[in-house]
């Protein structure tokens, strides 16, 4: 049972966090089947059910819970003391878990994660994007990316680049023919592509002039909850959409899409990773802030 201990009792912790052993499988990099037989395997050697398990749902057993309880703290000191003898290697090899929300992971993923990987090509990156703010430390990320402001006091933070801007755009075909709005509430005389955020609620478009904000509830055919849908049914004369800068900036540069409003769309907060202080850091994790802290300094 020592042999392969730590990865069933990482697979429990896992699953336990995630309350599903398919989202666990994704994050641990194996297949559903073989997490539930390692499970299976480790419930008959301890003799305990450790979850309930159902079609809906997958939720912790009394024993289950208190096994959680007491392996946690240990777990993390046999990982700190992994990290330790790992941080001693020359060469930066192993999985890096990196959250970031799409738009960031879009922005970064050329500059500093391929460059990243073409330099060390024996690390492997596991990138998950999502558009809720996760705990990084307890979700089992190395890194987090976010706007600055949105990054926890008690992280270290590196800027990523300048500060960021929204843009709102529409094809030339579309403003021959609606026109353009010249202030915010002209959005309510044209088709818009609304936005859909992860919590379900509708997103209300932001602008700010002189310090005065505005939001504003748009209309129009279609709703989406993807910026890469939004681009396409801009491009294809749907409407006006709502994008950051860096998502459109060079169909704007191509005379794909033309940029109206800007004056409404000050910069905001630069992108920032961040990650929580190390004793230990591997030789990966080194090479990643130096690469990060050498792209933010070319930015």
């Amino acid at each position: 049972m020592a042999g392969r201990s730590l990865i069933q009792f990482d697979s429990v912790l896992v699953i336990a966090r995630r309350g599903s052993f398919r989202a666990a499988a994704l994050d641990l990099d194996m297949s559903t089947t073989a997490l539930s037989n390692a499970i299976g395997k480790l419930e008959r050697q301890l003799g305990v059910r450790l979850f309930n398990r159902t079609t809906r749902s997958v939720s912790l057993t009394d024993a289950g819970r208190n096994f959680v309880d007491k392996i946690g703290p240990a777990l993390k000191d046999l990982h700190d003391a992994i990290e330790g003898a790992r941080s001693q290697q020359e060469t930066p090899s192993g999985t890096l878990r990196i959250n970031a929300y799409a738009t960031a992971a879009r922005e970064i993923l050329s500059p500093l994660l391929l460059q990243f990987l073409r330099r060390y090509p024996q690390v492997h990156i596991d990138l998950v994007t999502e558009g809720r703010l996760v705990d990084i430390v307890a979700d089992g990320f190395d890194i987090g990316i976010r706007n600055a402001d949105l990054v926890p006091s008690d992280m270290i933070a590196i800027p990523l680049g300048p500060p960021r801007r929204y843009a709102v755009v529409a094809s030339p075909a579309y403003f021959q023919n609606k026109g353009r709005p010249d202030v915010p509430p002209d959005l309510a005389a044209h088709s818009c592509i609304r936005v859909r955020l992860p919590n379900g609620a509708l997103y209300r478009w932001h602008f700010e002039k002189d310090g005065q904000p505005v939001l504003m509830d748009v209309h129009g055919p279609i709703t989406l909850d993807e910026a890469s849908l939004s681009r396409i049914a801009v491009l294809e004369d749907f409407g006006i959409g709502f994008f950051m800068e860096s998502d459109v900036r060079d169909d704007v540069a191509r005379g794909r899409l033309v940029r109206v409003l800007e004056d409404w769309t000050p910069p905001l907060a630069p992108l920032c990773l961040y990650y929580p202080s190390r004793r230990n850091p591997s030789a990966a994790f080194r090479a990643f802030i130096d690469l990060a802290r050498e792209v933010a300094n070319q930015g």
